[in-house]
């Protein structure tokens, strides 16, 4: 039973949001909104579960000091003092002013985001050091691919910028907007068949198991 009915519940709950979707009368749509309401309710658990999770690790990690371990400290201490300086209570007067409190927009403001733009200038090192492998004239389609990011990376030079930009916006606007096409049409085949194959009990990696 323990595998019998979550399947049940997917395989009945899945061909119902399918066919809510495609049933124009205001009942079922209404019926679907409710559905989807219930879908956040269930995203709450999970990212109860989901800091659950981070906090087990993270003390289980200091506790056996696996490598490293001193960050989950750090780990734990932005965790909690998020959620402490995010509390809105005591009145105008208390230092727990919820999103405006001097804490909260502190640690937002002077560390986290900090840290998100130390995070993106490295990426572009790493972009860089692919780009250049990448573009390495070594086939005739490896040097069309150098000849156009070139053309689209200088059409912000200010000096070519007029004669290089119409053929970099003919560049984005045709042969790479048709290959984003493409790419999302094989994404949305792949989320079709992947839910088809969810609902009819064929991936079962959600219930723990491969």
């Amino acid at each position: 039973m323990k595998r019998q009915i979550p399947l049940a519940l997917v395989f009945i709950f899945g061909w119902l949001m399918l066919a809510l979707y495609f049933i124009p009368l205001e009942g079922a749509q209404k019926v679907n909104e409710n559905m989807l309401d219930w879908t956040s309710i269930i995203g709450i658990f999970a990212l109860a579960l989901g800091i659950w999770s981070l906090i087990t690790v993270n003390l289980d990690r200091i506790k056996h000091k696996k490598r490293d371990w001193q960050y989950s400290f750090i780990t734990l201490f932005g965790l909690f003092g998020m959620i402490i300086f995010g509390l809105k209570f005591g009145g105008e007067n208390s230092m727990f002013q919820g999103q405006e409190s001097y804490m909260f927009r502190h640690f937002f403001n002077d560390i986290l985001i900090p840290i998100y733009s130390t995070m993106f200038s490295l990426l572009a090192f790493f972009i860089a050091s692919a780009a250049y492998r990448a573009f390495r004239a070594r086939s005739a389609l490896a040097s069309i691919l150098l000849i156009g990011a070139i053309i689209v990376m200088i059409r912000f030079f200010p000096f070519v910028a007029e004669y290089t930009r119409p053929v970099a916006d003919w560049i984005l606007n045709v042969p790479n907007l048709a290959a984003k096409r493409a790419i999302w049409m094989g994404v949305g085949l792949g989320i079709v068949a992947t839910g088809l194959k969810v609902i009819l009990g064929i991936e079962r990696a959600y219930m723990g198991r491969d």
